[in-house]
């Protein structure tokens, strides 16, 4: 997959990426923590589908009460690693991946 054409990460807010193809999407903070690659959010992700009772685990934020992004660094030409006011960390988010959960609704043809 093509690295995206541009990577604007407001810490506050969200990420945007927009690809080759000329696609934007938006990933707001708590998406991308929610969806995080992780190994471990991977598992509360399928316990959540089987029980949906699942207790979530307790997660710091900033010092303003919300979870936002501490730090961000592209690892290769592949994937962006973000650190998250929870201490999470672990996530490689390939640009195959973030296609993948993009939030944006697709476009329909008939517009």
């Amino acid at each position: 997959m093509e690295p995206p054409t541009r990577i604007d990460l407001k810490k506050d807010r969200g990420l945007t990426v927009e690809w080759a193809d000329g696609h934007a999407a938006y990933y707001s903070i708590p998406y991308l923590r929610r969806f995080s690659p992780s190994a471990e959010a991977r598992q509360l992700r399928e316990e959540m589908e089987q029980n949906p009772l699942t207790v979530l685990p307790q997660r710091a934020a900033s010092d303003s009460g919300t979870l936002v992004a501490v730090d961000a660094e592209l690892v290769g030409n592949y994937a962006i690693r973000i650190t998250f006011s929870d201490g999470h960390s672990t996530g490689l988010y390939s640009w195959e991946y973030l296609r993948s959960i993009d939030p944006t609704p697709p476009e329909d043809p008939g517009d």
